[in-house]
């Protein structure tokens, strides 16, 4: 059953109600038409759940595919109480109780941008073992309230926040959506005790702290899915004097696969900590494990683990060696086991055969006292192959050019780590998780 819904609490009792008995698939409702086509029919959906009027562009998909719509209706004020109405797909009508822990019970696709994107099966298994971990993790009770930000079609929102909290017995505030000119307001009307971001979403609300100061004080604060920069790390801890979490996941491992931990736990700046549950290893291109301060391909295996993709087929044969699963995330563990993640493979830049991490770019352009946001990606070069670029948000009340930003850069890299082309913009385009995604972004910005 496909789910085109408005963030917030309808969507989150959707998918915990429907995925109980159903595979469970929500999209972006951001998606076009064309696109919408494309999942319900990868999908293989029976039925698309939506709310009346919210996404004209998934009811024309859906109609033109001959898919049975079925109506969320909302009922009277209490948050999360809805009817179904219309008519059950032939395929969903001779189903009765519950699904088993090996039963798929959330279809997800990868976020590639230049490739077709993976379908991802996730077992009720792998959904219930990675909210434990991370709930261990985050040493979450009955007690603790999550305030979410994240879109709940994406795992960080769905396992990261709602789920994770669930199966504490904790309690949680599903937004409409991410608004950093809100987050103050909701604090000290929600007085959650955590919250969980992308570091995009963590910059964002620590440009616009109040000149007054806040009230609400929390017990940590989360950041997943995108490298935290230690200068933000610091920020966050010094801004709302809690913890900050850096950790590592993604959807085909359920969301959670590494975090630092909380105090006394040590929190090692630069990594995403150990291990909080799946089996992780370093690889070299054969294969072979390599030991600690060796960087390689990060691999998983274990209980949260996807056990293949759907489709494309072909994707497993690349994906998997030895039962590991090949993340295509570049990283070196230390002695203690906390992992750095030092940029994806498919991200390397080939400036004129030299190879460069755009993240290590990244990190020294966001250590000037100037810059607030910076993302470093690949440009077409008739002679290098590729070339590097960057684009730059100021932060507030700041202003930098570009020569001067260059010099830095080359003071503390080498002269081919040195952005060939820096532009300037008020913020940074991003995918529907929050995500700033480097391929395809020179074409975002009008650089091809």
């Amino acid at each position: 059953m496909a789910l085109v819904l408005p963030n917030g609490p309808h969507l989150a009792v959707a998918f915990l109600g429907i995925s109980a008995g159903a595979q469970c698939a929500p999209l972006n409702p951001a998606y076009s038409a064309q696109e919408f086509t494309f999942f319900l029919k990868d999908l293989a959906a029976s039925v698309l759940v939506t709310q009346p009027g919210f996404c004209p562009a998934a009811e024309a998909a859906a109609r033109q595919l001959g898919l049975p719509l079925m109506a969320l209706q909302p009922s009277g004020e209490c948050s999360g109480l809805f009817t179904l109405e219309g008519e059950i797909s032939t395929q969903l009508s001779g189903r009765t109780g519950f699904s088993g822990p090996e039963d798929v019970a959330l279809l997800l696709h990868s976020s590639g941008t230049t490739a077709r994107p993976k379908l991802i099966p996730l077992t009720h298994r792998n959904l219930t073992s990675s909210a434990r971990q991370i709930h261990a993790t985050l040493s979450l009770t009955p007690a603790d309230h999550s305030l979410n930000l994240m879109p709940l079609f994406h795992v960080h929102g769905l396992i990261g926040a709602l789920l994770s909290t669930l199966s504490a017995g904790g309690s949680i505030c599903c937004t409409t959506g991410f608004n950093a000119l809100r987050f103050y307001r909701w604090l000290d009307q929600v007085q959650p005790t955590w919250y969980t971001a992308v570091p995009t979403m963590h910059q964002a609300i620590l440009a616009r702290v109040p000149t007054s100061g806040f009230r609400h004080r929390l017990r940590f604060i989360r950041s997943s899915s995108a490298h935290l920069h230690t200068s933000v790390w610091d920020q966050l801890e010094n801004v709302f004097g809690c913890p900050a979490l850096n950790s590592y996941g993604m959807t085909e491992g359920a969301h959670q696969i590494a975090s630092n931990p909380l105090p006394p736990g040590q929190r090692k700046r630069g990594t995403v900590g150990p291990a909080t549950g799946p089996r992780l290893c370093i690889l070299d291109p054969a294969g072979n494990l390599l030991p600690a301060g060796r960087t390689g391909e990060v691999a998983l295996r274990g209980e949260t683990i996807t056990a293949g993709y759907i489709a494309p087929e072909s994707a497993n044969q690349t994906a998997f060696t030895n039962g590991w699963l090949r993340t295509g995330d570049l990283g070196v563990q230390d002695d203690d086991g906390y992992l750095s993640l030092t940029g994806r493979l498919k991200e390397i830049i080939n400036c004129g055969g030299e190879k460069v991490s755009p993240a290590e770019v990244d990190a020294v352009l966001l250590d000037h006292p100037s810059v607030g946001m910076a993302l470093t990606f690949p440009l077409q070069c008739a002679m290098l192959g590729e070339k590097i670029g960057a684009v730059v948000v100021a932060k507030i009340g700041c202003t930098v050019a570009e020569a001067e930003l260059k010099l830095y850069v080359g003071e503390r890299l080498a002269r081919f780590k040195v952005p060939r082309q820096i532009v300037f913009r008020d913020d940074i385009p991003k995918g529907p998780t929050g995500k700033m995604q480097r391929l395809g972004m020179a074409a975002r910005l009008g650089l091809e």
